[in-house]
């Protein structure tokens, strides 16, 4: 089975051709071997590049556990890098069917090859159980969630799949290391849930570290930057459109007050490719 392997600022997956190749018959055990970075190929998760009767293509992501998400922002930038330089879908808009539904993305090429995408990824949902999250109030924003002896104060944003926006003074390896996976499968969250952990550096700038719900610390979250937008918003911290500084690299974020969506725009680069023959 042939792979390409592709980052969006670090947040690295391994993607699988499925218009040229046959569908992986398990996909979840498949995304766990090759996500390993000692046995396997290493990365975040395996995201599966399969037709669509109603899109460009359609986008299946596996997180590092085997567990199946809605959607990943980093992953369908690369996924329309994909498709755009395969030729698959040459033209410079594309349509991306997810567990979010569809998706419509505008990319930047330069010399026949993609290098940028914006990413039109929707209304946020803010009703807590859409999210979901099992907290009385709706919107869910500066909550008190106690984990141990310690409060924090989260806020609540679904963009396909559920986040918990969290504003610190530091984002320490305590945080995000610690109490990342404890708030990860905490009961508020029937789902589990990825954790933001977020420094304001000003209205317009923002840095982020990230929990991803099925695979620990990840380099960047698109979908996470995305709630982080809004989060932002909600809470007053931030304005509507922002600079995200994730480990990874940066993204650029608005929450649009025309059309209610969330744009993301960020980098897609391929790494390699090769034969998978375990």
């Amino acid at each position: 089975m042939r792979f390409t392997k592709m980052e969006g600022l670090g947040n690295d997956y391994i993607y699988v051709d499925c218009f040229s190749q046959p569908l992986p018959p398990d996909p979840a055990t498949l995304a766990i071997r090759m996500s390993d970075r000692h046995f396997g190929i290493g990365g975040d998760g395996l995201i599966l590049i399969c037709p669509s009767e109603r899109a460009d293509a359609r986008m299946r992501m596996f997180n590092a556990d085997g567990s199946e998400s809605e959607m990943c922002g980093n992953g369908i930038r690369c996924v329309a890098k994909y498709v755009h330089d395969q030729g698959i879908a040459p033209q410079d808009s594309l349509t991306i069917e997810t567990g979010r539904g569809l998706l419509t993305l505008a990319l930047e090429i330069e010399q026949g090859r993609v290098q940028r995408v914006c990413v039109d990824m929707g209304e946020p949902i803010l009703e807590a159980a859409q999210i979901p999250t099992t907290f009385p109030m709706s919107p869910v924003v500066n909550a008190p969630l106690t984990i141990g002896e310690r409060e924090f104060a989260v806020t609540c944003v679904s963009v396909g799949n559920p986040h918990c926006v969290i504003f610190v003074d530091n984002a320490t390896d305590e945080l995000v290391l610690g109490y990342g996976p404890k708030i990860e499968t905490d009961a508020h969250f029937p789902r589990r849930v990825n954790v933001e952990f977020i420094e304001v550096i000003s209205p317009t700038e923002v840095r982020q570290r990230t929990w991803e719900r099925g695979s620990g610390e990840t380099l960047a979250c698109g979908t996470g930057a995305s709630a982080v937008c809004v989060a932002g918003v909600l809470t007053g911290k931030t304005q509507r459109k922002i600079i995200n500084h994730l480990r990874g690299g940066d993204l650029e974020l608005e929450w649009r007050e025309s059309d209610n969506h969330i744009y993301m725009t960020g980098p897609a680069v391929e790494v390699f490719s090769g034969q998978w023959h375990r």
